[in-house]
C-alpha cells in the first residue's frame, strides 16, 4: 500500500466529490471524514457504519497510512518529543507542551528547512522535502494517542495547534493549507482558528494567500528591528525587507480582537540592547500586536548566547512601557531538545 494515494489527504469537500464520480451517496465522504480524524483509527474495516464491499475497495485503492511513532522523550517539565518516522525513512519531530488546562502540539510542516536562520538548530539539516497534508495531521492525531492511551486527555484536551516545528510552513502553502483546512472542519477534528498559529519567516506572498483564504493566527518570525541585523541573522530578510514585511503586516486582514504576534529570539549583544527595544517598540506602531520575546536556547553547535535574567527583563519593560502585551516565552523540554529552534531529527541518529 506505500504507492496508493492516502485517504487522509482528502478535504470533506474532496471526498465527497470522489463518492460523488463513483456514482455514490455524497454522505460516504462525510463519513469516512469523520473517521480519519480519529485517534486508533488504522483500517477501512474499523469503519463499520459503511458497506463492507465499499470498506474492501477503498482498501484496495487506498493507504490510511500514518507517521509511526520511532522514539519518544519525555522532559522534566513535562514536555515529550516525539520522532515520527516517515514511508520514505525520513523522520520529523514535533513536541506535546503541558499548559494549564490544556496541551499544545508543536507541529512540523517539512523535513528540515531551507530558511537558513542563523540561530536555528533545524537550519542546519537543510531542506529535505515538503510534508504531505496527512504527514501534518498525522501528528496530530499521533499526540491525541499517545494523550489518550495514558490518560492524560481526560485530564485537559489537546486543543492549540502552533506551526513552529521543523521548516517554514507557508514554503510547503498547498499542502499546510489543505491540512488546515482538515483540522479547522466541524465535521472531524474541529479545533478553532483561533487556537491554531501559523509561523511565518515573512514569505509576503503566501502571507497575503493565508489572509484571503482561511482565519488562523498568523506569527511572525521577526528577531530583529533594522534590517542590517535582520538580514545577517535570517537570510529571507534580503528577498523580503523589513520595511515591506512590516507593510505587509499592516495590511494583513485580521478579525476584530485579534492580533498578530512577533516572535522575537533574544540574543546577547546581538538584537537585545535597549536601542533594539526601542527600534522594536517604534517598527510595529499601529499594528494590532502582541510580542513574544524568546531567551535563546544556547547549543554547542550555534554560536550566540542568551542574555541575562536582567538584560531580558528591561527589555520587555521597554516594550510593556510602550504599551504592547509582552511575554518571555518560558523554555520548555530543553533537556531533551525540543525548545525552541532545537527540532533536528537528533533522534534519528
Amino acid at each position: 500500500m506505500k504507492n496508493s494515494r492516502n485517504l487522509r489527504d482528502y478535504t470533506p469537500e474532496e471526498l465527497e466529490a470522489l463518492f460523488a464520480e463513483r456514482g455514490l451517496p455524497a454522505y460516504r465522504g462525510r463519513q469516512i471524514f469523520k473517521w480519519l480524524a480519529r485517534p486508533f483509527v488504522y483500517s477501512f474495516s474499523q469503519m463499520t457504519d459503511l458497506p463492507k464491499d465499499l470498506r474492501e475497495k477503498l482498501a484496495q485503492e487506498f493507504s490510511l497510512a500514518l507517521p509511526e511513532v520511532t522514539k519518544e522523550e519525555i522532559s522534566a517539565d513535562g514536555t515529550r518529543k516525539l520522532a515520527l518516522l516517515l514511508e520514505d525513512e525520513e523522520i520529523i519531530e514535533c513536541v506535546i507542551i503541558p499548559e494549564e488546562d490544556h496541551y499544545t502540539l508543536c507541529v512540523s510542516s517539512q523535513v528540515g528547512c531551507a530558511m537558513g536562520c542563523a540561530f536555528c538548530l533545524t537550519a542546519r539539516m537543510g531542506f529535505r522535502r515538503n510534508l504531505k497534508p496527512h504527514e501534518i495531521t498525522g501528528q496530530v492525531l499521533r499526540a491525541k494517542e499517545i494523550l489518550e492511551k495514558e490518560g492524560l486527555s481526560e485530564e485537559k484536551p489537546l486543543r492549540n495547534l502552533v506551526f513552529m516545528g521543523m521548516g517554514e510552513p507557508l514554503a510547503n502553502y498547498d499542502n499546510v493549507l489543505k491540512a488546515l483546512k482538515i483540522l479547522l472542519h466541524p465535521g472531524g477534528f474541529n479545533f478553532s482558528g483561533r487556537r491554531v498559529t501559523v509561523s511565518t519567516v515573512g514569505l509576503i506572498p503566501q502571507m497575503e494567500r493565508l489572509g484571503r483564504d482561511i482565519r488562523v493566527k498568523l506569527a511572525i518570525s521577526l528577531h530583529a528591528a533594522d534590517n542590517e541585523t535582520r538580514s545577517r541573522l535570517m537570510p529571507i530578510n534580503k528577498r523580503y525587507p523589513l520595511p515591506e514585511l512590516i507593510a505587509a503586516c499592516r495590511r494583513y486582514p485580521l478579525p476584530k480582537g485579534w492580533r498578530i504576534t512577533f516572535e522575537y529570539v533574544l540574543l546577547a549583544g546581538v538584537n537585545d540592547r535597549v536601542d533594539d527595544a526601542k527600534r522594536l517598540a517604534a517598527l510595529l506602531r499601529g499594528i494590532p500586536a502582541k510580542i513574544n520575546l524568546i531567551p535563546f536556547n544556547e547549543h554547542p553547535l550555534l554560536p550566540f548566547r542568551c542574555p541575562s535574567e536582567e538584560q531580558i527583563l528591561r527589555f520587555q519593560e521597554i516594550l510593556l512601557a510602550a504599551g504592547y502585551v509582552t511575554t518571555i516565552r518560558k523554555s520548555r523540554g530543553r533537556d531533551i531538545s525540543a525548545a525552541c529552534g532545537q527540532l533536528a531529527s537528533r533522534l534519528a541518529a
